[in-house]
């Protein structure tokens, strides 16, 4: 963690999905950053996402494969209401039914004590 990441992490150990704003000019960031690619400014808080979103784009990884993680292993590129996107596991979904454009909401993934994280799972309703 840094400091400017450090509120995305706490914030998942309480189930909150926490994107980075710039207080300047309200754009949304993922990842988090010191400095706003739009405007510049320094200055940022956070907002949280209603974690709805759908699949933009993804990939079904199988090596290098690393202990802690099943294989294959879809990873999303998921663009969230808000308009902005981030990289997280797919789960609940089978591999052959994951697509572009799918409705997806937030779940966590807590299989160690000291971290959480965001991953995402189809959604019932339209995104």
């Amino acid at each position: 963690t840094t400091l400017d990441n450090l509120f995305f992490f706490e914030g998942a150990q309480e189930r909150r999905l926490l994107i980075q704003r710039c207080t300047a000019c309200q754009a949304l960031r993922h990842p988090p950053q010191p400095r706003c690619d739009r405007c510049g400014a320094y200055d940022w808080d956070t907002v949280e996402a209603s974690g709805r979103g759908t699949v933009y784009s993804f990939v079904v990884n199988h090596h290098p494969q690393i202990p802690a993680f099943d294989y294959p292993l879809p990873i999303g590129l998921i663009e969230l209401e808000e308009g902005t996107r981030l990289v997280a596991q797919i789960v609940d979904c089978p591999l052959g039914e994951i697509a572009v454009g799918m409705a997806v909401e937030v779940t966590w993934l807590d299989d160690d004590p000291d971290l959480v994280l965001p991953a995402f799972r189809p959604s019932g309703g339209a995104s």
